[in-house]
C-alpha cells in the first residue's frame, strides 16, 4: 500500500505578518479576479468600468502561461472568408468535440481584441509596414501574430499590466495563493487565502472569476511554470461546480528533451518556419502519420513523436528538430528567446539538431462555463484556461489560447457587471492559523504524483494504467497534509485535478483528440460528447 510519512504543521511566528488593505469605495460594486494572466487582466479592465477589483497572483504578476506563450496569438484580421477559415480549421483541430457557437465567438471577436491590444501599446511583430503573420500546424494560412519573435506572450501581459496598473479601481495583490472559495447560500462571494508571510485570509465581495491557469504541473514533464497547479479547477470543483472534459491534456510535441533538464518550450512557430522532425536514424517521419507532415496537429505530432521514440527492447530513442536546411532567415533573430536558452546547452537552431520530446501544455478541460464565464454556481465564473467552453473540443488549435483568454476574459467581465448583486467587499484576517512548511514530505508525495500521472495517465493511456492510477489517488487521500501552507495548498489541488483528469479518463473508452487509448485506438460511432464530472460522478453530455 502507498505510505508516506508527513510531518505536522508546528503552528507558526506571526511577528512579521504583511496586512492587506482594504479595498477602497466599499460602497462601489466589488470582484475578485484570481489569476493575472491574459483572462484574468483582460476581465479585471472589463470588471473596473463599473466597480472595483480585487487582482490576486500567487506570484508576481508576470509569473503565468501567458507570460510563457512563445508562438504568438491567432488572429482572422483578413475579412469573413478569413474569420470563416479560422472556424473551420478550430474545428477540425478539436477532432469532433468543439461546441461550435464557442468557436464562432472566438473567431469573430478576436480581431475587435486584438485591435484593443495594438491601441493599447502591444508591440507586435511586423514586415514591410504591416502586421507580420506566420503560420502553425493544422491552421490554412499564415495567421498568428508575434511579438519580439518568440516572446508574444510576455508582449501581451506588459501591454495589459501597464493598463492594470494605471486604473485605480483595481488593486493588485501579489504573492498571495488562494485556498478555498467561500459560498454562501449557494452563492459564491469570496475566497480564503494565504498572503506572502502564510497568514491566512478572507476576501470578500459580490463573486470571484477564476482566471488561474492550467494545472500542468500535475505531470513529470511539463511546459508549464511552477505555479500551474489547477487551483482553481480544484477550488470550483471542491464547492460543487461542474467540471468538464478534464482528459484532454494536450501535449505539446516539441518541448526539449535533454536528460535531466526543463522541459523548455520549443514553439511550434520552428516548424512553421520550417523545421522537420527526425528520428534516430536520421528519417523524416511525420509523412508517416499525416498529410500535413510537421504541421499536423499537435495530438498527432505528440504521438507520433512517442512511438518514433519507443525502442525494439523498451529503450528510449532520441528524436530531434531539424532547421539546418532552412535558407534565408536569421534564426536567432527570428527566435531570440529560444536561441539564447539553446545556447547554454551549446545548441543553435541553425547548426544543430536539438533533441525534443512531448511535454503536458494545455488542459483543454476545465470548469464548465457558457459563453459569458458564468459557472454552474452564482457569484463564480471561469475564463482562459481553467475554464471549459467546449472552444478547444478534444485538441486545441495552436495559438488559440491567448485569443481564448483575450476573447472570453473580456465576455466574462461583461457578464460580472451585467449580473451584479450588492455585497459589502472586504478583506479581513482569518481566524485560522497557518502551518509551517512542511516540506519533505509534501515533497515527495508531489513528484510521486506527478510521476506516476506521467506515466499511467499521460500521452498513452489504457484501462489497467487508469485503475492503478485510481487506487494510487485514493491511497494518497487520507495522506493529503492540511491546507495551511502554500505547498499543502498546491498538493491538494494537484490530487483533486489527478482525480479529475483519471475518472473520465477511464470512461471515455475511445480516442479522440489528446485522448489515446491504446486498448480503445478508435473513435466511437455517433456524435462525441463532453465528459461532465461533478460530486464524483462522470457523465457524458451535449453543449447548449
Amino acid at each position: 500500500m502507498l505510505k508516506f510519512i508527513v510531518p505536522q504543521p508546528l503552528g507558526f511566528d506571526a511577528s512579521s505578518r504583511a496586512t492587506l488593505r482594504f479595498v477602497e469605495k466599499p460602497e462601489q460594486p466589488h470582484w475578485i479576479v484570481v489569476g493575472a494572466g491574459i483572462a484574468g487582466l483582460r476581465a479585471a479592465l472589463a470588471v473596473a468600468t463599473e466597480g472595483n477589483v480585487t487582482l490576486i497572483t500567487k506570484e508576481a504578476a508576470s509569473e503565468s502561461n501567458t507570460h510563457y506563450a512563445q508562438g504568438g496569438i491567432a488572429v482572422a484580421m483578413g475579412g469573413a472568408e478569413d474569420v470563416d477559415l479560422h472556424e473551420k480549421d478550430t474545428i477540425e483541430a478539436g477532432d469532433g468535440l468543439v461546441f461550435e457557437p464557442a468557436a464562432r465567438l472566438l473567431v469573430e471577436e478576436g480581431p475587435r481584441r486584438v485591435e484593443e491590444l495594438l491601441q493599447w501599446g502591444t508591440n507586435f511583430d511586423r514586415e514591410q509596414g504591416g502586421l507580420m503573420r506566420t503560420r502553425e500546424g493544422a491552421h490554412s494560412l499564415p495567421r498568428i501574430l508575434h511579438a519580439n519573435g518568440d516572446a508574444t506572450g510576455r508582449e501581451i501581459g506588459r501591454a495589459l499590466l501597464e493598463r492594470v496598473s494605471r486604473n485605480p479601481r483595481i488593486r493588485l495583490h501579489e504573492r498571495v495563493t488562494t485556498s478555498e472559495l467561500i459560498l454562501r447560500d449557494g452563492r459564491v462571494t469570496g475566497i480564503t487565502a494565504l498572503d506572502a508571510a502564510g497568514e491566512a485570509r478572507q476576501f470578500s465581495g459580490d463573486g470571484v472569476l477564476l482566471a488561474s491557469g492550467g494545472a500542468g504541473q500535475v505531470y513529470r514533464d511539463t511546459t508549464n511554470p511552477s505555479v500551474a497547479t489547477g487551483d482553481g479547477i480544484a477550488m470550483a470543483y471542491r464547492v460543487g461546480a461542474e467540471v468538464a472534459d478534464m482528459e484532454f491534456y494536450q501535449f505539446h510535441p516539441t518541448a526539449l528533451g535533454l536528460e535531466g533538464e526543463p522541459r523548455f518550450l520549443l514553439s511550434e512557430a520552428l516548424r512553421g518556419e520550417g523545421a522537420y522532425l527526425r528520428n534516430s536514424q536520421g528519417e523524416r517521419f511525420m509523412e508517416r502519420f499525416h498529410p500535413l507532415k510537421e504541421l499536423a496537429p499537435r495530438d498527432v505530432v505528440a504521438r507520433a513523436i512517442a512511438r518514433e521514440s519507443r525502442g525494439a527492447s523498451g529503450e528510449l530513442l532520441p528524436v530531434y528538430l531539424d532547421m539546418r536546411h532552412v535558407t534565408g532567415k536569421d534564426l536567432n533573430a527570428r527566435f531570440p528567446g529560444i536561441s539564447s536558452f539553446l545556447k547554454n546547452y551549446g545548441l543553435e537552431l541553425a547548426h544543430d539538431l536539438i533533441p525534443v520530446r512531448p511535454a503536458a501544455h494545455y488542459l483543454m478541460g476545465g470548469v464548465r462555463t457558457d459563453l459569458f464565464g458564468r459557472t454552474t454556481l452564482p457569484g463564480l465564473y471561469a475564463a482562459g484556461e481553467v475554464a471549459c467552453t467546449g472552444v478547444h473540443g478534444a485538441n486545441r488549435l495552436a495559438s488559440n489560447s491567448l485569443l481564448e483568454g483575450l476573447v472570453f476574459g473580456a465576455r466574462a467581465g461583461e457578464a460580472m457587471i451585467a449580473d451584479q448583486p450588492r455585497a459589502d467587499a472586504m478583506v479581513r484576517k482569518d481566524p485560522e492559523p497557518a502551518g509551517d512548511n512542511i516540506g519533505a514530505g509534501i515533497s515527495q508525495m508531489r513528484e510521486y504524483l506527478r510521476d506516476h500521472m506521467w506515466l499511467e495517465a499521460g500521452l498513452l493511456r489504457d484501462r489497467a494504467g487508469l485503475t492503478a492510477m485510481q487506487g494510487q489517488l485514493t491511497a494518497m487521500l487520507p495522506q493529503l497534509p492540511p491546507a495551511t501552507t502554500r505547498e499543502a495548498v498546491e498538493l491538494r489541488n494537484l490530487h483533486t485535478v489527478a482525480v479529475l483528469i483519471v475518472a473520465p479518463a477511464l470512461a471515455r473508452e475511445e480516442s479522440r483528440g489528446a485522448h489515446a487509448r491504446t486498448d480503445f485506438p478508435h473513435h466511437l460511432p455517433g456524435p462525441a460528447r463532453h465528459s461532465r464530472m461533478v460530486r464524483g460522478r462522470v457523465d457524458f453530455i451535449d453543449f447548449g
